[in-house]
């Protein structure tokens, strides 16, 4: 299979995880600013997951450009990759359900985690199917911001349960840090 397939095959999922997300955003009751306030925290849920799920997606871009090979074990660590973002429309539900609470929120950084660490996993596969020479091992580097990316997940997990409100706040940080976008690729196109 050509890389370009799987990055077709990826934003058709992608754009499937998104849509479900929007369509999971009630409808305001009431016409004016005060109808708006109820919905707030779900609103801003679905940002932040739009946000994170649009970083992946952008990444995974960039990655897949500089792919040459694709064999199974890519296969199949792309999909547990978009296992993991299939779930996000779900985790904003429950957030929309049950409001900003300890295990919905911790369950989201939960997700958070396992879709980075299934993106480490792609990058591995894809540098096993090209060889250690290859320009993806060449682009990833020190990986200094994946760490600091698990590591506050993995609190924000912890302090869910003493503040969801705390977690939500380092979900955050950690989504702005990955705002500027993943330019290591762009050097080998």
């Amino acid at each position: 299979m050509k890389p370009e397939r799987l990055a077709a095959f990826t934003d058709g999922v992608i754009a499937i995880v998104i849509t479900i997300m929007v369509l999971e955003l009630p409808t305001p009751h009431g016409d004016g600013l005060a109808a708006l306030k109820p919905v707030l925290p779900l609103l801003f849920a679905y940002l932040l997951a739009f946000i994170n799920v649009g970083i992946y997606w952008s990444n995974h871009h960039h990655l897949l450009q500089a792919a040459k090979k694709v064999d199974g074990r890519v296969l199949w660590a792309n999909n547990a990759l978009l296992f993991c973002l299939s779930l996000v429309p779900f985790l904003i539900r429950w957030i929309g359900e049950e409001g900003v609470h300890a295990l919905p929120v911790a369950a989201y950084g939960v997700i958070l985690i396992l879709s980075a660490a299934f993106y480490l996993i792609l990058e591995r596969a894809l540098i096993a199917a090209e060889g250690e020479s290859s320009k993806i091992k060449q682009a990833v580097g020190a990986k200094h911001k994946e760490w600091i990316s698990v590591a506050g997940y993995a609190a924000a997990i912890g302090l869910a349960f003493v503040s969801p409100y705390i977690a939500v706040a380092i979900y955050t940080l950690v989504t702005a840090m990955w705002l500027i976008p993943d330019r290591r690729f762009e050097f080998w196109r």
